[in-house]
């Protein structure tokens, strides 16, 4: 029953609100149809709480008033009554069957992820998703995009302030989709109000959910279990697309991943230059390690470790390496082989390593992380 209860308080996630339906009170139904089913259950629990309330608090006030003691109204005088025990057994069991018997069948049918024409590995990241087609080769890594001026307050917040990503998940429309959702490191929770979705990101596990949406548009929500500090900049946003237009996105996605790989191939054999490095490596730098070492590269003390003027920086390049490449088990270090290409892991390590006053002089390429990556 949490999960129909997180489906609540729904209104900011959907483009398609206008200003007044922000201040609405009840439940959205949202754009499958097993949302329609989760706010017609709530609407029946609430019409059956409402006729409880009216009879119960009715008879409570008509006995206060009718049957006071200035009226000269008589207590009556029993000590118990069978037919009483009776009726607020039975009736109270009667009212429980008629609830749980619709509450069983949406809860069943919001379980049941059988025969998906579409599958997506959801993987709960700090502080991102991983989103992985499992009928295609198209995978990628999906972040926060609002600006950090707006975070910070030196711009106006944006419409869907803490709402946007750079990469959505895209689907397509009336077909069933499912969803594999696990998390590579802290529980996390993935959660799009519109689709009747909150299904918990556990580490080692795989939970499941579904969607057979509507309507084409866009759908948003957001990491709804408390993962570390930066929990609260861990948007969803999804996009329904028509099937022939999804098919179209399909196609374009594994071209462009064939193209990076292919460039990735090609840089292999070459050496960028340290001002090409640098300038690379700043900006992955301030979109994927700002948020715990700081742009400054102090970090924060007793948090996370400062990279100006570390050891790990300064001197040993195979374990500065390795610990990007592969993260460190206990902490808050995420591994970014799978997050960065090589050229952007080597182009972040060359900053790092020469950036806040550093310079080490030492050039990352991309044949070294990839000698790295092989064991050599």
């Amino acid at each position: 029953m949490a999960m129909l209860g997180a489906f609540n308080c729904s209104t900011a996630f959907a483009d398609s609100v206008s200003d007044l339906d922000q201040y609405q009170l009840n439940m959205r139904k949202g754009v499958t149809d097993i949302s329609a089913e989760v706010y017609d259950l709530h609407m029946l629990m609430f019409i059956i709480c409402v006729v409880i309330a009216v009879g119960v608090f009715g008879a409570m006030f008509y006995s206060i008033l009718f049957h006071r003691k200035s009226r000269g109204a008589k207590p009556a005088n029993f000590h118990e009554s069978v037919k009483v025990e009776i009726a607020w057994t039975v009736i109270p069991f009667i009212i429980l069957i008629v609830m749980a018997i619709p509450a069983a069948k949406t809860l069943i049918a919001m379980e049941d992820a059988s025969e998906p024409e579409v599958t997506v590995l959801v993987t709960g990241s700090q502080w991102k998703w991983h989103y992985k087609y499992m009928d295609n080769d198209v995978e990628f890594y999906s972040r926060m995009a609002t600006q950090a001026d707006e975070i910070s307050g030196k711009l106006d917040k944006g419409v869907n302030y803490l709402l946007e990503v750079d990469q959505p998940l895209v689907i397509p429309t009336d077909k069933r989709v499912r969803f594999l959702i696990t998390s590579d490191d802290v529980i996390h929770s993935w959660w799009v109000p519109d689709f009747a979705i909150k299904q918990d990101a556990n580490p080692g596990f795989i939970n499941d959910a579904w969607a057979k949406v509507n309507e084409p548009g866009i759908y948003r929500g957001q990491c709804a279990e408390l993962c570390g500090k930066d929990h609260g900049f861990m948007p969803v946003v999804v996009i329904a697309k028509e099937p022939a237009e999804y098919d179209k996105w399909i196609g374009e996605r594994q071209a462009i991943q064939e193209q990076a790989k292919a460039e990735e191939q090609r840089l292999l054999a070459m050496n960028m230059s340290k001002e090409e490095l640098m300038s690379n490596g700043q900006k992955i730098y301030n979109s994927a390690c700002a948020a715990c070492h700081m742009p400054n590269g102090e970090g924060l003390p007793g948090v996370f470790p400062a990279l100006k003027g570390s050891d790990i920086a300064l001197n040993d390049m195979a374990a500065h390496i390795d610990i990007v490449l592969n993260g460190k088990s206990g902490t808050a270090m995420a591994a970014f082989a799978k997050q960065l290409t090589m050229s952007e892991l080597a182009a972040v390590i060359t900053y790092e390593r020469n950036a806040w006053g550093n310079d080490t002089g030492d050039l990352v390429q991309a044949k070294d992380i990839n000698a790295a990556l092989n064991g050599q």
